[in-house]
């Protein structure tokens, strides 16, 4: 493990195999350890936003095997040597890094996880000389247990360094390292550009401003995961005439939102982020990320066949037209705050941290997580990837062979209702429907 070479290198990208790539990419982060970031990283990063991706294991593992696990996620995803004091881009940590960001708890059973691992992952940007990233096991007593399970482990890392579809490459023990994402072949005109940016500029002002009189104050959080046979979402959403990402946005945010008069988040419209990968890129996209942000605006409908029904055209309908206008926006509010933030260190500010613009819910479907290769060797499904973003409710849906897992980060108040998602998936199969027809779309994954 660990022997590969790392790849690819760009100013906006990451180190790879060449030696004045590598010395570049070293002068630069001896200068400013985020100098490499992308705005979009920049932000993450600055906004302590993170990502975990958790599953059992049939192995044991112990601090030397944990350290082999780095050395070939580093291989892999090159970023991961990046954005801390000290870094040495695309090279092999040494023994005292591995030592600190790595470590083994022994447990009797594993009831429990992996909700009770569950964080913030605040800890991981505690010391600036050490890489944004953790990997923890926790490794049974007695051995495995009746299902075989011998461990868990779990990755916590800056989402600045991570993605959804690096997980679901790593899983598969394939190469997660980026090169440029943006296409700069491909530009848009000059006019939705400029016009672009001046709202990426105002939204930024705009957004810091309201943040600063109505952010709320800091709200107890929960996390929580569910796993659900991807065999009954394939039957119930042909039963229904929709596609199974509909499905999946409908059972969680109608769960979610409550049942009678009084709603959670909202008697009218229920405001949804959700993401999607997109080929298509352009010279606006970022050079890191491959994900692309959409908004929805989902109806509140008591009965969930008319719902997910609607939840299917609107997502349709979007995907129909223009999907870069508001990842356009969101990038140039990126770079806008950046650079306001060279000249005012102190923005933006914790309370606009704590302000989501009154996005109720971003729902993330990732790719799909199928265990191959030395990096997932011994590990079992369900598996289990979601994300924390300040103040973001978040609903991240994993797939595997299996199962699809829904990962939970939101407010504590709406925890309670996760356990309704099965309740109303028990119902929903046992009505009978009218024969309904999908509008076309393209299903994408993120």
């Amino acid at each position: 493990m660990g022997g590969n070479q790392v790849k690819s290198f760009s100013s906006s990208s990451f180190a790879g195999q060449h030696s004045d790539a590598l010395a570049l990419a070293s002068a630069a982060v001896k200068r400013n350890p985020q100098a490499l970031f992308t705005d979009f990283q920049w932000f993450l990063y600055q906004g302590q936003d993170t990502v975990f991706f958790t599953a059992f294991s049939t192995e044991s593992y112990d601090k030397e095997s944990l350290g082999n696990v780095v050395a070939e996620m580093v291989a892999l995803a090159p970023q991961l040597t990046h954005g801390f004091v000290g870094a040495q881009p695309g090279q092999p940590f040494p023994k005292h890094l591995l030592d600190a960001i790595t470590s083994v708890e022994m447990v009797d059973e594993f009831d429990g996880y992996p909700d009770k691992w569950l964080s913030k992952s605040d800890d991981i940007f505690e010391r600036k000389d050490l890489p944004l990233f953790r990997l923890m096991a926790a490794v049974r007593r007695g051995g495995p247990d009746a299902e075989g399970r011998a461990s868990v482990l779990q990755v916590r890392s800056s989402h600045a360094l991570l993605e959804g579809s690096d997980s679901a490459l790593l899983t598969r023990s394939a190469s997660a390292g980026h090169g440029v994402q943006s296409n700069q072949s491909n530009k848009l005109p000059l006019f939705d550009r400029i016009k672009s940016a001046l709202r990426g500029g105002f939204t930024a002002l705009i957004y810091l401003a309201l943040a600063n009189v109505f952010a709320p104050r800091e709200r107890p959080w929960g996390f929580k995961t569910l796993a659900i046979e991807r065999h009954r979402l394939r039957l119930l959403a042909n039963k229904l005439g929709v596609r199974q990402r509909s499905l999946m946005f409908a059972l969680v945010t109608h769960a979610l939102n409550g049942e009678g008069a009084e709603k959670l988040m909202s008697k009218k419209v229920i405001g949804a982020a959700y993401t999607m990968l997109d080929t298509k890129r352009n010279n606006t996209d970022d050079d890191f990320f491959r994900v692309r942000a959409l908004e929805a605006k989902f109806k509140v409908m008591d009965d969930f066949v008319e719902y997910v029904r609607a939840v299917d055209n609107t997502v349709a309908g979007i995907e129909q037209k223009d999907i870069t206008s508001f990842q356009v926006v969101i990038m140039s509010m990126f770079k806008a705050m950046r650079a306001l933030n060279r000249v005012l260190p102190g923005l933006p500010n914790k309370r606009f941290w704590r302000f989501n613009g009154g996005m109720h819910i971003v729902l993330t479907l990732v790719p799909p997580h199928r265990t191959y290769g030395p990096m997932t060797h011994g590990m079992v499904e369900p598996l289990y990837c979601g994300a924390w973003h300040s103040a973001v409710n978040i609903c991240t849906f994993c797939p595997g062979r299996d199962y699809v897992t829904l990962n939970f980060s939101m407010e504590q108040r709406h925890i309670a209702n996760v356990e309704k998602i099965s309740r109303l998936l028990d119902e929903v199969e046992a009505r009978d429907v009218t024969p309904h027809k999908m509008m076309p779309s393209v299903e994408r994954l993120s």
